[in-house]
């Protein structure tokens, strides 16, 4: 179970095949291994050795890619972050990781001559070069930076190669993926190897992936759900990753057309925005045999309208990065519940259970949990925080879900995230969905605040399509398709809401800033 070894075993099989498409240049299996090897050595020069912790500040570009497969070549462990985040951000994880290498865009090549002297534990700095300019700022660095620093061009050019897959055992870290976390600092999320190949290749076979398949990668890369569904899970069938550098209906739709696609893979946003894009039309969509649909819950008005439109059936899963991440998707050859995250995939099992760990009926709100070869080793230096979420074998989600007679489960939303109004429970996704489905209504998000008289009170922000809504509008829609107590006390119209990189929407940053205020 070494992905290190994946690429290279397809390239021996099918050299000439194309590994994945970026900016109008196919690249081939045969080539991608080539390249692979040469980085592999080049961080082994560097000083990189198995066990060793190498950060990620990348991008949907071949560079991810190649330093992912290169990481685990060698042994080494891949930990990949957000590119966006604040310095802060970056330099906690940095610190925390025990980061010995960084892996760069040359966009953050102002952070990297500060962090060689705050990070004296990272030993070289490899900047990736995306703008023409970047050589002439890397001449100019101090003789002190420069000495870290690495031209990634340089170092793939290299004449030296890793001679050999370095072995690791099926317990060996791969990857530590950090998650954003509701509360505290974030935690790393140590997956292994066994963990990510397995989920790999059982997403894999879940949803069919063959050779011939051609997966749009415009989900972030250093993102969970897309490190194994658009890049590991494509990659071990031999299928073709189609790289788009970042989201815009306009390029995505593009780049199906033109590459001719036949996966898609987004969040309900990504979904919402293609929908809503005027230029679209069915044609733009009609080589996608699968469009999958991941990282929160998707409105079932938003499913429908959009499968209606484009002609092709979206499957939602269901994921965590502590789970590497799929454990549930909606089967593809049978019948496929709207609403539902589906049944369990193969080797991967889900049960909802009480406050006492105990399994509960079929129909009954409950504690999502998970078991299987794809769960998460444990945090990173945290073992409080891991045996509070790993307790007998079984990884407990923190998500409130249901599962019906046939194994299909259902989220009705994240435990932190129940609002209590007067002793009822109010899920925030059953009032999100009774939003999402008035005509006017763009994207919906609710929260709970506290009130004196009922302890919590409801909450909505929304985004409007059609401007002459009012709230009062809102109001009487929801007091006709909802209980009074979980008709909304307030509501707020705002331009947008607040999301992370992959398009989910923040309600925890809503509620900040409303109690804030």
């Amino acid at each position: 179970m070494n992905l290190g070894k994946l690429v290279h075993e397809i390239s021996q099989q099918d050299p000439s095949k194309t590994a994945y498409h970026f900016m109008g240049k196919d690249t081939s299996y045969g080539e991608f291994d080539q390249s692979v090897t040469k980085f592999a050595g080049a961080l082994k020069s560097l000083g990189i050795e198995k066990g060793d912790h190498v950060a990620f500040l990348l991008s949907n570009t071949p560079h991810f890619l190649i330093s992912l497969y290169a990481t685990m070549r060698l042994g080494a462990t891949a930990v990949p972050i957000n590119p966006i985040y604040a310095p802060d951000e970056i330099a906690y994880i940095l610190k925390d990781s025990d980061a010995k290498a960084v892996i760069a865009l040359d966009a953050l090549l102002p952070l990297i001559e500060k962090a060689h002297l705050a990070l004296p534990a990272v030993s070289s700095f490899i900047v990736c070069e995306t703008a023409p300019e970047t050589a002439a700022k890397l001449a100019e660095l101090p003789a002190d930076v420069k000495a870290k620093v690495h031209a990634f061009s340089d170092l793939i050019r290299q004449p030296g190669s890793l001679e050999q897959t370095v072995e690791v055992q099926t317990d060996d870290n791969a990857v530590i993926l950090y998650t954003s976390g509701t509360t505290g600092k974030p935690k790393g999320a140590m997956l292994t190897h066994e963990n990510l190949y397995s989920n790999a290749r059982d997403v894999g076979a879940y949803l069919g992936i063959t050779p011939d398949d051609r997966v749009v990668a415009t989900l972030p890369v250093f993102h969970v759900f897309a490190l194994t569904v658009v890049v590991n899970a494509p990659l071990m069938q031999g299928a073709t990753i189609i790289l788009v550098p970042r989201f815009n209906p306009k390029e995505v739709f593009e780049a199906i057309k033109s590459q001719k696609a036949t996966i898609f893979a987004g969040v309900p946003t990504m979904f919402n925005f293609m929908y809503q894009f005027p230029e679209a039309q069915t044609a733009d969509f009609e080589t996608v045999r699968l469009a999958i649909s991941g990282g929160s819950a998707m409105p079932v008005a938003l499913l429908h309208n959009f499968e209606e439109k484009f002609k092709v059936r979206v499957s939602e899963g269901y994921g965590l990065s502590e789970a590497s991440p799929v454990t549930c998707f909606n089967p593809i050859d049978r019948e496929r519940k709207a609403g539902s995250i589906g049944t369990s995939i193969i080797n991967v099992e889900n049960k909802v259970v009480n406050e006492l760990g105990e399994e509960v009926p079929a129909g009954e709100v409950g504690e999502l949990i998970v078991r299987g070869p794809n769960v998460m080793k444990g945090y990173y230096k945290m073992p409080e925080e891991t045996n509070a979420a790993l307790r007998d074998g079984w990884l407990y989600t923190g998500d409130l879900a249901r599962v019906d007679e046939e194994g299909y489960f259902y989220i009705v939303d994240r435990k932190k995230d129940m609002i209590i109004v007067g002793g009822y429970n109010v899920y925030p996704r059953e009032v999100e969905e009774v939003l999402f489905a008035h005509q006017g209504v763009s994207e919906a998000a609710v929260v709970g605040l506290p009130d004196p008289n009922f302890g919590e009170a409801v909450h909505a922000y929304v985004v409007l399509k059609d401007a002459s809504v009012t709230t009062e509008d809102l109001q009487t829609y929801c007091v006709e398709h909802l209980a009074k107590y979980k008709v909304p006390r307030h509501f707020e119209i705002l331009e947008d809401l607040p999301k992370n990189t992959t398009g989910k929407i923040l309600r925890r940053s809503l509620k900040e800033q409303a109690l804030n205020k």
